[in-house]
């Protein structure tokens, strides 16, 4: 009933195998990949026809993540899979991002992705099984995909790269000073197609030696898709790619002067009012038949690609005038905003960032819910791009996959030099507001978001900064690399490298090809090049701030304590009733972890002070001989019971009330009075002895003779 193919190698540590022929037959292309106990299921599926007037080509990447693959089940009130989360988002694209570009120029047919993760042994993370489980679907299935591609993850310790690190050890990442890298990287038996990494502080030379040992380890695993492949593939989709050099050059011959003259403007918004002018004048020029050709728009983009990408590679000056190694104007702003903890206004060029910081306790840390369990973060960092930032109408809704991945990537960027948690007990919020955008926003979201955390006095390690390098790649061999490229340029070129980091090392890179691979040597010089635009936007941020500044008068004020793990009990009361009294006496949140280790915090530093005092009385020894404030609870004949320390009574006998005889403590005191007592000491059953006659009762200070007579005796 079933043909089952199956291959398998050494991989590592872990034995790789790929399976085909049981499962989820239909499909065009499915493979179970299984690394140790973690198998991904990838089905590939693709429209045998495209539609209509479709001018792109529509690929769907989706992964998901079973929580039954873990031994799981979802929480929530639905108890199901539902909105795909954070990671989910994030691997989609890291299968989409290399995959792409290998796809057969002018193939439009939709196409649909789906790796699932069947079982997780908690070992190996299922986003490189997912990968790999993708290319082989995609190799098998017969669509015109010059794959396959490969994918490894890198860690480097001790100075060592390590292979395919475990789950455990990239987690939390920053609490793991001896772990210094999370890379992935994919590519096929020739090139690197997508990096994607964070990093703590590695140089340039450490980084590119990660990407080359990633490229060389997934060399096997290519290999053994192509094995699979041989006995399992598909006959290739009969597809011919659209010939259009007739319509191209009527295209040219028509629009090229008005459309190099468009690339001539500098500045984005007019060029692109003259780019649309210059693309109408082409089509006046063509016949119907020609309009409706479906390759119309091909045609037209790569007549826009040939003038920007032919006067840069011939040595000519870029859209704006700038040569290939220049930063556009950079101008940092910080403390824009009244009410905020921490806010930074970072234009570069025509890419704008508005970068806010906010301050929070333990009770705003985010809780997420993952197949390796639940954790807790105290660093979130957000990334929105409303249509007004490129002057467009659009739909405003919930983050997208660019949104989520562009944040996350700054969220690498910055999450390095951040203080440890029990340094700095606050939670840390990040928000970048795209206001413009002309190529790398993400950048300038690590730039402002850096800034903007100084300013709310965040103690980084050190400044960061961030840069975007393009690429433009000839048929002919000849290449030129870009710094800080424009949007134009990313979308025209051939590159998108993304380089973050502060004085001393590289904190983020990022690595998108639109063609088949780039060789070490363009990787090295992108990265040369990465640093000093890096250090330029470093310089001029510290123009701004270069240093933490105190906290807004706004932010909250925290301040930690240790206790005895076996008194935490005693701070928490019954129900939660002590913890309960403490917050609504003293005004100020607190929260205790099952270390001991306790947070108060308010804006409002009595508040603070009212509940450390409460939380100490509960957890300290009283010491003898110091004075305390207490409170009168019953009088008896021979003297007065007194609450002196949290729940602790004392004995103040009738002869040490008052330096006069009295009949009874009545004669002084009444119960509920507050007093100042002296702890004197404990009789021979522990019982606390206190005294009054020797403290100034106005003042809570010892009075001056018994000072003298005890330095006396």
């Amino acid at each position: 009933m079933f043909n089952v193919m199956k291959k398998s190698i050494q991989w590592g540590d872990e034995t790789l195998t790929l399976e085909t022929g049981k499962v989820a037959r239909q499909a065009d292309g499915s493979v179970i990949a299984t690394v140790g106990e973690t198998s991904v299921m990838a089905n590939v599926t693709f429209a045998k026809q495209p539609k209509p007037g479709q001018d792109f080509f529509p690929l769907t990447v989706h992964y998901q993540e079973k929580y039954y693959a873990a031994g799981k089940i979802p929480g929530g009130f639905f108890k199901r899979e539902a909105r795909p989360s954070e990671k989910e988002t994030l691997v989609s694209r890291l299968i989409d991002r290399p995959c792409r570009p290998l796809f057969v120029p002018g193939f439009k047919n939709e196409v649909l992705v789906m790796a699932t993760v069947l079982s997780c042994d908690l070992e190996n993370d299922p986003d490189i099984v997912a990968m790999i489980a993708a290319s082989a679907a995609l190799t098998i299935s017969g669509v015109p995909f010059r794959g396959p591609i490969g994918a490894a993850r890198v860690g480097f310790k001790d100075g060592a790269y390590i292979l395919n690190p475990k789950m455990d050890e990239m987690t939390k990442l920053r609490e793991n000073p001896e772990q210094r890298l999370d890379l992935v990287v994919a590519g096929t038996k020739d090139a690197v197609m997508m990096v994607e990494s964070e990093a703590y502080e590695l140089s340039e030379a450490e980084m590119l030696g990660a990407v080359k040992f990633g490229h060389e380890q997934m060399q096997p695993v290519i290999d053994l898709i192509i094995s699979l492949a041989e006995v399992a593939a598909k006959e290739p989709f009969d597809f011919t790619p659209p010939d259009y050099a007739a319509l191209y050059a009527k295209v040219k011959a028509a629009g090229e002067a008005d459309m190099r003259a468009a690339f001539a403007i500098k500045d984005k918004l007019a060029r692109q009012d003259a780019i649309a002018a210059a693309v109408a004048t082409a089509k006046a020029g063509l016949s119907e038949e020609e309009l409706a050709d479906p390759n119309l728009d091909m045609a037209i983009k790569k007549l826009e690609s040939s003038i920007l990408r032919g006067d840069i590679i011939n040595g000519g000056a870029r859209i704006d005038g700038r040569n290939n190694t220049t930063v556009r104007p950079i101008v940092s702003e910080t403390g824009v905003l009244p009410r905020t903890h921490g806010s930074s206004l970072f234009t570069r060029g025509e890419t704008q960032a508005l970068v806010v910081t906010t301050l929070g306790t333990g009770d705003d840390e985010q809780i997420i819910d993952a197949l390796n369990g639940n954790f807790r973060s105290n660093f979130l960092l957000h990334y929105n791009f409303p249509p007004y930032s490129v002057g467009e109408v659009g739909r405003v809704g919930s983050p997208g996959r660019r949104e989520i991945g562009h944040g996350k990537l700054a969220w690498r960027a910055l999450q390095a030099v951040l203080p440890a948690a029990t340094d700095f007990p606050y939670t840390i919020r990040v928000v970048s507001e795209i206001t413009e955008s002309n190529g790398s926003s993400s950048m300038a979201s690590v730039c402002g978001g850096s800034l903007s955390m100084m300013d709310a006095g965040v103690p980084l390690k050190a400044p960061v900064a961030g840069v975007a390098m393009g690429l433009i790649l000839e048929d002919d061999g000849r290449w030129a690399v870009l710094t800080d490229i424009l949007g134009d340029e990313d979308h025209l070129g051939d590159m998108d490298f993304k380089v973050a980091g502060t004085e001393n090392g590289i904190t983020s890179l990022q690595m998108d090809i639109k063609v088949a691979g780039i060789t070490p040597a363009i990787m090295e010089q992108a990265l040369a090049q990465a640093k000093d635009g890096r250090m330029h936007i470093l310089g001029e941020m510290a123009k701004a701030i270069s240093a933490p500044q105190g906290f807004s008068e706004y932010a909250p004020k925290i301040e930690t304590m240790q206790i005895p793990t076996d008194k935490i009990r005693e701070v928490i009361g019954s129900g939660g009733k002590v913890i309960r009294e403490i917050v609504e006496t003293s005004g100020a949140k607190v929260d205790i972890n099952d270390d001991g280790v306790i947070k108060i915090a308010s804006s409002d530093a009595e508040a603070i002070k009212r509940a450390y005092d409460m939380i100490y009385s509960i957890v300290a020894e009283p010491e003898e001989g110091k004075i305390y404030r207490g409170k009168v609870v019953k009088l008896v004949d021979f003297g007065a019971f007194v609450n002196f320390f949290g729940k602790r009574d004392g004995l103040v006998h009738v002869s040490q009330i008052a330096n006069k005889r009295l009949n009874h403590p009545s004669d002084a005191l009444k119960e509920g009075q507050e007093v100042w007592v002296k702890l004197l000491g404990f009789d021979d059953r522990g019982k606390v002895r206190l005294g009054m006659k020797m403290v100034d009762q106005e003042t809570g200070e010892e009075l001056a003779a018994e000072k003298k007579e005890e330095t006396a005796e």
